[in-house]
């Protein structure tokens, strides 16, 4: 009898799926669009609410945008494939929160983007920017957040579904989005996570090159942060993310598709 449930169990698992934009890779999806966006709308809501937010009126000019012209591109592109209803509930939001220590940003599922100012003497300019922003946004369109959510509740609630999850360990599924969203950190599923961030690497360059920012800058801005990096940081194969020498190499073999894509403004 176990065998026979746990056999339902996996066939369901295996029917709970859906495909990533552009890389066509398929993905495990136990939540809904409409209540991931949910979740991380109120999420989003608590840590803006936190903040600081930077009172530096040309970092946000800047933040919003950069960001404004790839969520143009992103919605050109969804329309172009005839998928705009992927979309469906996004608010799109930019802000910027004041902490130098932080070389960080994320976006949220429904399009809910923070960068941090430290990530900014890395960036450099608009483009630099757009390729991190357009990076962190490619995470929210593939439905990365969706797709760790869900691997989140069949690790640590049984495959649970997210309203029944929210209802009997609210704290437990709140601490899973916040690591799904790229918020908090996280643990196991080690090579998974690292294709994750490829993926948004490939979509980010595309994302890019759709707003008018040069592709190519990403290698210079992956430069950048590499000779930032400590030389104590862990070995690749204990990170989440790719090595930076890893993720240029990737890049660069990714750029002759974004090219196309590109069109100076």
């Amino acid at each position: 009898m176990f065998k026979k449930l746990t056999l339902v169990a996996s066939l369901a698992l295996l029917g709970a799926c859906s495909t990533v934009p552009i890389t066509g890779r398929r993905q495990l999806s136990l939540v809904s669009d409409s209540e991931i966006n949910t979740l991380a709308a109120t999420q989003y809501r608590e840590v803006i609410a936190k903040g600081p937010l930077s009172n530096n009126s040309q970092q946000v000019a800047m933040v919003r945008t950069v960001g404004q012209r790839i969520q143009a591109a992103v919605e050109r592109y969804f329309q172009q494939q005839n998928a705009s209803d992927q979309l469906a509930g996004y608010q799109w939001e930019f802000n910027v929160i004041q902490d130098d220590a932080q070389q960080n940003a994320w976006c949220m599922p429904g399009g809910k983007v923070a960068v941090y100012t430290g990530i900014l003497p890395i960036t450099q300019d608009e483009n630099g920017l757009a390729v991190v922003m357009s990076h962190e946004i490619a995470h929210a369109v593939a439905k990365h957040g969706s797709e760790r959510m869900s691997q989140g509740l069949v690790q640590q609630l049984g495959g649970q579904a997210l309203s029944a999850a929210l209802s009997t360990n609210a704290p437990a599924t709140q601490q899973i989005a916040l690591q799904a969203f790229g918020v908090g950190s996280q643990l196991g599923l080690l090579k998974y996570g690292r294709n994750q961030e490829s993926e948004a690497d490939h979509l980010g360059l595309i994302f890019m090159a759709m707003a008018g920012y040069n592709p190519d800058g990403a290698i210079t801005f992956w430069q950048r942060m590499d000779s930032r990096e400590n030389q104590a940081s862990p070995p690749e194969f204990l990170s989440t993310h790719p090595s930076n020498g890893t993720r240029i190499a990737d890049i660069q073999r990714e750029l002759p598709e974004a090219r196309k894509y590109y069109t100076a403004r």
